[in-house]
C-alpha cells in the first residue's frame, strides 16, 4: 500500500512538474524534441511503477459493501465518461493546433456546451466509477491519482492556455464551464461520434474486464 501511495505520487507529480514549471528550461536546454523524449520516459517509468506496484500490493479490507445499486450507478457514470471522452476527440479547441492559424471562438456544441474539459471529465470519472466498486484501498489510491490528474490537469490546462492564447482562451472559458453543466443542462449538438462511439467503447470496454480481470463489468455483469 505504502509503495502504491509513493507511486502514485511520483506519476502525478513528474507530470505537473514537467508539464508547467521545469516545461521552459528544458526546453530551453535539450530543445522541443529532447523534452518530449524526457517527458514520455519519465511518465512511461513512473506509470510502470504504479502499475507494478499496484499488482503485487496485497487485497485490503473494502472500505464499503458493493451491491447492485452501486453497479448501477458505476455503469451510467462509465457510460458518461465514455460519451464525453469520444466527443472530445472531434473539434476540440484544447488539443495542439498544427496550423498555429488564429481562429474565431466557437460557440460551445456537443460534450463542449457540457465542460470545457470533456476529456478530463471522461477520466476523472472513469476514477470515480472505479471506486465506487472496488473500494480497495490501493485501489482508491490509482483511482484517486487519476482523478487528481485529470481535474487539478485541467485547472492547469486552462491558466497556461490563457496565457498563451489570450485572444481566444479567456473567451472561451466565458462561454463554457469548468464543472460539468454549470452553465445549465445543454446536450445539444451531440453527434455520433460522441454517442456511438461512446457507446462502442463502453461496451468494449466494460465487456474487456471479463477475460482480463476475471469479472464482468457494466452491464456484462447482468447478462454473462
Amino acid at each position: 500500500m505504502e509503495e502504491v501511495t509513493l507511486a502514485a505520487i511520483a506519476f502525478v507529480g513528474t507530470h505537473f512538474l514537467l508539464s508547467h514549471p521545469l516545461r521552459a528550461p528544458l526546453v530551453a536546454r535539450v530543445g522541443e524534441g529532447g523534452f518530449l523524449g524526457v517527458y514520455s520516459l519519465v511518465a512511461a517509468v513512473t506509470l510502470a511503477w504504479l502499475a507494478f506496484a499496484y499488482r503485487a500490493a496485497p487485497a485490503g479490507v473494502p472500505l464499503w459493501p458493493v451491491g447492485d445499486g452501486l453497479w448501477v450507478v458505476a455503469t451510467v457514470v462509465m457510460l458518461v465518461a465514455s460519451v464525453l471522452f469520444m466527443g472530445s476527440l472531434v473539434r476540440n479547441p484544447a488539443l495542439p493546433d498544427p496550423t498555429g492559424r488564429a481562429r474565431p471562438v466557437p460557440e460551445p456544441r456537443g460534450v463542449f456546451a457540457i465542460t470545457r474539459h470533456p476529456m478530463m471529465w471522461g477520466f476523472a470519472l472513469w476514477g470515480v466509477a472505479h471506486i465506487l466498486v472496488y473500494p480497495d484501498p490501493s485501489n482508491v489510491v490509482l483511482a484517486g491519482a487519476i482523478i487528481v490528474l485529470a481535474l487539478v490537469g485541467a485547472w492547469a490546462q486552462d491558466r497556461k492556455k490563457a496565457r498563451l492564447q489570450p485572444d481566444f482562451w479567456p473567451e472561451w472559458e466565458r462561454r463554457t464551464s469548468f464543472v460539468p453543466f454549470a452553465r445549465g443542462l445543454r446536450v445539444r449538438g451531440l453527434g455520433g461520434h460522441a454517442l456511438g462511439g461512446g457507446l462502442v467503447v463502453w461496451l468494449v470496454a466494460t465487456w474487456a474486464h471479463w477475460p482480463l480481470a476475471g469479472w464482468a463489468a457494466g452491464v456484462w455483469r447482468w447478462v454473462l
